[in-house]
């Protein structure tokens, strides 16, 4: 299994890239397929699955045309863990983050 927290940006990178290769060939589907369903180049498929090299919005682009953007819905939700957690999770989401102060 493929520990997140002990990889480094590129490694986790490549995971993704080697997952989501992992769920277009289970769909039966061709590089060249994908890219057209999501509306990219092959080059861009190619570079994501092989490298891990991909922009955001290319990546989310796939993730979607591969029916799976449900599973975005968990990333980098706050995770309650205690009453305190739960307070400050609330406030968080009804306020801006503090000015610096220009010195």
């Amino acid at each position: 299994m493929f520990d997140f927290m002990m990889a480094t940006t590129p490694e986790i990178c490549v995971e993704l890239g080697r997952r989501l290769r992992a769920r277009r060939l289970m769909q039966g589907w061709t590089q060249v397929e994908l890219a057209d369903r999501a509306g990219l180049s092959s080059g861009t498929v190619k570079n994501l699955e092989n490298r891990g090299q991909a922009s955001l919005e290319s990546f989310v682009q796939i993730v979607a045309s591969l029916g799976l953007a449900d599973d975005l819905g968990e990333l980098f939700r706050l995770k309650v863990v205690s009453i305190a957690t739960m307070e400050k999770a609330a406030r968080a989401d009804r306020q801006r983050a503090p000015r610096r102060t220009v010195k």
